[in-house]
């Protein structure tokens, strides 16, 4: 999640790109995901056009004082009085810029597949939107009085990241290091690296009188969500057999309902 201006993953700069964690199961509700920002990015969001981007992010984002009722302190980016509570979830789906969107669908598709794959397609997609709004929740809690609109998927994604880092923290990851660095790498090295840089750029922000930009305590507040929601919403015998690297039957997946 971000403001109107960051990006929030260049700031860790590296960009997982593939992971060897083969999927049983046919992961259309992570395509339908990236689908469906892609589709807001290009017919609400006008591909960054500025005059539509900047009304679609007052419209659709969330901003934290509309929910708090507190006087705003710092910019006030936009006019006051939009969706309020709807933001929670039309925020989810916004971006700020192209990189915004690029970096966020990347993350989406390396490790949502696989958690979509360990939990089955329902449940999948109730962790993710828990995930986004412990993620808004953490970002509205510590910036209760900002007036400046917040937009991304990444708070959800943060939930995967946490996620994955529980179930497949062994599973090698691929991870571009611009400009020209390629490494495979553990889950648990990539996506712990990533949590702590969250984390120190969170603590940095706490002395900082408007932030970064960047909504980093969205990012850990999702995190966190993951790694205590997966448990809960774990199939065992899906995550059992990618672990033991077994092939399920797919009338195994069909007749025991694995795919909700």
């Amino acid at each position: 999640m971000t403001g109107l201006a960051s990006r929030p993953y260049v700031a860790v700069r590296m960009i997982p790109y593939k992971d060897e964690n083969p999927t049983e199961l046919t992961p259309i509700l992570t395509v339908g995901l990236i689908i469906a920002n892609v589709a807001v990015w290009i017919l609400v969001q006008g591909m960054g056009v500025p005059e539509y981007l900047r009304a679609s992010v007052c419209e659709f984002g969330l901003i934290p004082v509309e929910l708090t009722d507190r006087r705003v302190v710092g910019p006030w980016v936009c006019p006051l009085g939009g969706l309020t509570w709807g933001a929670l979830f039309t925020s989810m789906f916004m971006h700020g810029s192209w990189i915004h969107l690029l970096t966020n669908m990347m993350f989406m598709w390396v490790f949502g597949n696989n958690i979509e794959d360990s939990m089955g397609h329902v449940r999948f997609i109730i962790f993710y939107l828990l995930a986004g709004l412990a993620a808004a929740g953490a970002h509205v809690g510590l910036n209760s009085s900002s007036g400046v609109p917040t937009v991304g998927a990444s708070g959800a994604i943060s939930g995967i990241l946490g996620a994955y880092i529980v179930l497949y923290p062994q599973a090698r990851v691929h991870v571009f290091f611009p400009p020209f660095w390629i490494f495979p790498m553990r889950a648990y090295v990539v996506l712990g690296y990533w949590i702590v840089i969250q984390i120190l750029m969170g603590l940095s922000q706490l002395g900082a009188r408007y932030g970064s930009g960047i909504a980093v305590w969205a990012h850990i507040g999702g995190f966190f969500a993951g790694l205590v929601l997966v448990k809960l919403f774990e199939r065992p015998q899906l995550v059992g057999a990618k672990r033991e690297g077994r092939r399920l039957d797919r009338r195994e997946i069909r007749e025991r309902h694995y795919w909700w």
